[in-house]
């Protein structure tokens, strides 16, 4: 018996020390980071979804369709759509994103890439300070690369900026010495990786400059492009659009309207007007293209209502001008004439009913503005407000104006709806918020801004695809992604395909929409769910991650494509 059990014991360990001896079975690593599953892929070029899966290797699309391979990570999207991150146009997140990286309104909305830098730039600066420490694009992009950004940025040169610099707040004609100085320095901030200029023509100073003095100081933006904020849309709209035509053909580069409307009243139905020079423009082998908002109404400062002779020197001149009761008076006068020389935002407005106060006494992205007791008006009808101080709308305006330096955002309800929807149709017009990237909470809760800021892509998805059909959802992704990788000439995002960066977004059709009001616009969007940024996950079923994976997009020559389209 004892014999036995010796038999049995050597067996158990022979077998033991054989398997012991076998090779480890080998444990196949992952061939991806991230593999998206069951999803509807709208690929950004326009053509109809597809179901498939989506494989993410080191940041970019490796394999699109029917993928083999096993993931790190897998997201399961449910059947729901999977697009291209939205490129948005015309932000104001500059100084937004340094207050707080996360990009939480942008991120929230699909927004994967902000595109900065309309006329007044972050950079160039005379000198740095302790809440902007840089001097040129260079600095501020290492303060952004530093801090980290949940999305992509890239930025305009703005012309207002340049000339400020070289000439001042002055209404002063531009000299060949002048002319040479801002080229110059247009062309530092190419070399900086800056992707053109931009100017914003009701802007003092710049809107003391001339075509011909814009025309020349762009042509030092070679490879990139002129983009503008008109100097009108309103009753001359036509000189708006063609002017800027003119600039981008004298400066032999593409042009890009900022926000394409058509403002005031009597305005209304003139779009048709607009489109027509675009497109015999564009037949002539100019590259026009533009991007808009989906809201019937503006944003601006409050300072857009007085004539720019009034701005003439800087803010300390206007309010000294302001001050005097005669030149008040002219002022009042200007503002009332119902065919200004000017585009005069109040004319637009044709009420100061149509005028909702924003922001008092603030800065975009500040967190050190001063306390007025003027913010009890944040979110009223400028004549409502009036009427709380007992005062005439207009004397409450300009007091308003001298007491905060200015420093007054409005909302202009100045926009038609059938306009805005014709402009949409247009295959060259993609979609911009011209908002800043806020929070519901934080420091960059300030004010009653334009619900823009939170609602812009998932307004054009909810209200303009599925309920007014205005155009298809692949098309609407299409003006949200490739169009503008097009426009700016990014090779490497805008598409689902391989090699291309794993900007994505996942969404559900069916529930996207915007819930930002005028009068409520802290408030996210629903309907998108997931978003990454460059293959890393910022936005995980509708909760923030954190991750700050975005990049500052650089124009270099040679590692992008051409602008325009």
């Amino acid at each position: 018996m004892l014999k036995r059990i010796e038999q049995l014991f050597f067996v158990v360990l022979l077998i033991f020390y054989l398997t012991a001896c076998q090779a480890a079975p080998t444990v196949k690593a992952p061939e991806y980071d991230v593999v998206i599953t069951n999803a509807q892929i709208v690929d950004g070029t326009g053509q109809a979804a597809r179901k498939g899966s989506i494989a993410i290797k080191d940041g970019k699309i490796a394999a699109v369709g029917d993928v083999a391979g096993t993931g790190a990570r897998t997201i399961d999207a449910k059947g729901r759509t999977v697009s291209p991150g939205f490129i948005d146009m015309h932000s104001h997140s500059d100084m937004p994103l340094v207050t707080d990286g996360n990009g939480q309104s942008k991120i929230r909305q699909g927004v994967t890439t902000e595109v900065i830098g309309e006329s007044g730039s972050i950079a160039p600066r005379k000198d740095a300070s302790a809440a902007q420490p840089w001097t040129d694009f260079t600095g501020y992009f290492a303060a952004i690369e530093n801090n980290g950004i949940a999305p992509n940025l890239l930025s305009y040169i703005g012309t207002g900026t340049v000339r400020e610099l070289v000439i001042g707040d002055e209404d002063k004609k531009a000299t060949p010495k002048d002319i040479e100085a801002m080229q110059k320095i247009v062309a530092t901030a190419m070399d900086q990786g800056v992707f053109g200029v931009s100017s914003g023509l009701i802007y003092p100073p710049n809107a003391y400059a001339t075509v011909a003095e814009l025309g020349e100081v762009s042509k030092a933006a070679q490879g990139g492009l002129y983009a503008s904020h008109l100097r009108y849309d309103g009753g001359k709209l036509r000189e708006g659009i063609e002017e800027a035509i003119a600039i981008g053909e004298r400066a032999g580069i593409p042009v890009h309207v900022f926000h394409i409307k058509v403002t005031g009243q009597k305005n209304f139905g003139r779009m048709k007007e607009v489109i027509e020079i675009v497109e015999a423009a564009r037949k002539r082998g100019v590259r026009v293209t533009a991007d808009q908002y989906p809201y019937i109404a503006s944003s601006t400062s409050l300072t857009a209502t007085i004539p720019p002779w009034a701005q003439d020197g800087g803010t300390g001149k206007l309010i000294a001008r302001l001050k005097d009761q005669k030149q008040r008076a002219r002022i009042r006068k200007e503002m009332e004439n119902t065919n200004p020389t000017w585009e005069s935002r109040y004319q637009s407005a044709g009420t100061w009913q149509n005028v909702q106060l924003a922001a008092i006494g603030r800065t975009r992205g500040g967190t050190n503005d001063a306390v007025t007791p003027n913010r009890k008006y944040e979110g009223m009808r400028v004549a409502e407000a009036a009427k709380q101080a007992g005062k005439d709308p207009f004397d409450f305006v300009f007091d308003l104006l001298i007491e905060e330096r200015g420093s007054v955002g409005c909302v202009y309800f100045i926009i038609d709806e059938a306009d805005l929807a014709l402009a949409m149709k247009q295959p060259w017009v993609a979609i911009g918020s011209d908002g800043s990237a806020l929070a519901v909470d934080g420091p960059l809760r300030a004010g009653v801004p334009h619900p823009r800021n939170f609602g812009t892509f998932p307004r054009v998805l909810g209200r303009y695809v599925r309920e007014l059909k205005v155009i298809p959802l692949e098309e609407a992704i299409r003006r949200m992604t490739s169009l503008p990788a097009e426009i700016l000439g990014l090779a490497d995002r805008g598409t689902i395909k391989e090699g291309q960066w794993a900007d994505l977004v996942i969404f559900d059709p069916a529930t996207v929409a915007d819930t930002a009001t005028f009068e409520e616009p802290f408030q996210y969007p629903v309907g998108i769910d997931t978003v990454l940024v460059n293959g890393k996950v910022v936005l995980e079923e509708g909760k923030h991650t954190n991750a700050r994976p975005g990049k500052v997009l650089k124009r270099t020559s040679g590692t992008r494509g051409t602008p325009g389209t």
